[in-house]
C-alpha cells in the first residue's frame, strides 16, 4: 500500500472511532476472530472495519501470520496515538459527569502494596466518606524503578509510590512529594520486646525477621538501614511481599519486621502492633504522587489528590 495525498483532510470525514476501537481489540486478542468474540461482532464486520482504516490512512496496519495478526509499524503508531485519543475522550466524559454532579466519578490509581496497606487506605476512606459516589479503582504497581508504564499507557490517572532514587523522568512525568515516610521496627504486642523502653538495633539481629524477597528493589534500601547503623542485614526467616501475611505473623509475637511508619500507624490497633523504640539510620523515602505531563487531570482526580495531601498532613 502507498500513502495517499491529503490524509489530514480525510480523517475527520472518514476515520471512525469505532474502527479504531476494533483495531485495538484485534491486536490485543491476536486475531480477528477472537477480537470479534470480545466485541460481540462477526468476522466480516471486523474485516470491513480494518479495511476501512487501511483505506483511509493508506498503509497496511496488520500483518497476517500463521499465529494470527500483528500490528505493523504503522499500526503500532496509530494505536499509540489512539490510546491517547480514547483517554482524552474518557477524561472529557468524566469531566462533564463531574460538572453535572461533582461527587461522582472514577479515580484509577496504581501503587505498591506497601502503600495500599496503609496510606492509600486512609485516602480512600477519607474520599469515600465525603463523596460516597466516587469510585476508586486501585491496581498494584511498583514505582521504585520509575518506569511508569501504567501512566504512559494511560491505564491509570495517577500513581503513588516512594522515591528511592533520584527522579529522572521530569520531561514526561510530574512528581509531587506528599510526605516523608521513615522506616520503623514493628512487633506484635505479644512480643517480649514490646514493653522495652530502649532498644538497640544490634540487640534484634538474631530475632526472627520478616523481610522483602532478595530480588525486590526495596531490599537493598532496607539493607542500608542496617549497614548505616554499622550492622550486616539479618537473615530473613520469612521473605514476602504480602502485608496480610506479615501482619498475621507479627500478631503472634514471634517476629519482627521493618515497615514504613505510615503502614505501622494504620495497623497498630487492627493488628495490635507495637513500634519499637529503636534508633537507626534513615535513608530518605518520601511518598510521592506521579501524574503524566501534558495530560488533563479530571476534577475527580484533583479531589483525590486534595484528600491525599490532607491525609499526608494528618500523619505526624
Amino acid at each position: 500500500m502507498t500513502r495517499r495525498p491529503g490524509l489530514g483532510s480525510r480523517i475527520g470525514r472518514k476515520l471512525k472511532l469505532r474502527d479504531l476501537h476494533i483495531l485495538s481489540a484485534v491486536v490485543e486478542c491476536g486475531s480477528m476472530s477472537k477480537g470479534g468474540v470480545q466485541l460481540g461482532l462477526s468476522q466480516p464486520v471486523i474485516s470491513d472495519a480494518i479495511a476501512n482504516l487501511e483505506g483511509v490512512i493508506g498503509v497496511r496496519l496488520l500483518d497476517r501470520t500463521p499465529r494470527g495478526v500483528e500490528p505493523t509499524i504503522y499500526g503500532q503508531a496509530l494505536l499509540k496515538r489512539g490510546r491517547v485519543a480514547f483517554d482524552e475522550l474518557h477524561q472529557g466524559l468524566q469531566e462533564i459527569e463531574h460538572l453535572i454532579d461533582p461527587t461522582v466519578g472514577e479515580v484509577r490509581l496504581a501503587c505498591p502494596e506497601s502503600l495500599s496497606a496503609g496510606f492509600v487506605s486512609m485516602i480512600v476512606d477519607s474520599v469515600t466518606r465525603k463523596h460516597p459516589r466516587i469510585c476508586v479503582n486501585v491496581v498494584g504497581a511498583q514505582t521504585a524503578k520509575q518506569e511508569f508504564r501504567e501512566l504512559h499507557e494511560r491505564n491509570v490517572d495517577l500513581m503513588l509510590g516512594r522515591l528511592l532514587k533520584p527522579f529522572v523522568n521530569e520531561e514526561e512525568v510530574n512528581m509531587e512529594i506528599l510526605r516523608q515516610d521513615h522506616f520503623v521496627v514493628a512487633a506484635g504486642s505479644a512480643s517480649p520486646w514490646a514493653t522495652r523502653k530502649r532498644i538497640r538495633l544490634k540487640d534484634l539481629i538474631d530475632e526472627q525477621w520478616i523481610l522483602y524477597p532478595p530480588s525486590n528493589i526495596i531490599t537493598p534500601f532496607v539493607d542500608q538501614i542496617f549497614r548505616g547503623t554499622g550492622l550486616e542485614p539479618p537473615k530473613a526467616t520469612v521473605a514476602t511481599f504480602s502485608m496480610h501475611l506479615t501482619m498475621h505473623l507479627l500478631s503472634t509475637g514471634r517476629f519482627l519486621t521493618i515497615v514504613q511508619d505510615s503502614v505501622a500507624r494504620y495497623h497498630t490497633k487492627r493488628w495490635s502492633l507495637k513500634v519499637l523504640p529503636v534508633a537507626m539510620y534513615q535513608p530518605p523515602a518520601p511518598i510521592v504522587a506521579f501524574t503524566l505531563k501534558n495530560r488533563t487531570i479530571s476534577p475527580v482526580v484533583r479531589v483525590f489528590l486534595e484528600h491525599a495531601r490532607a491525609v499526608a498532613r494528618s500523619i505526624l
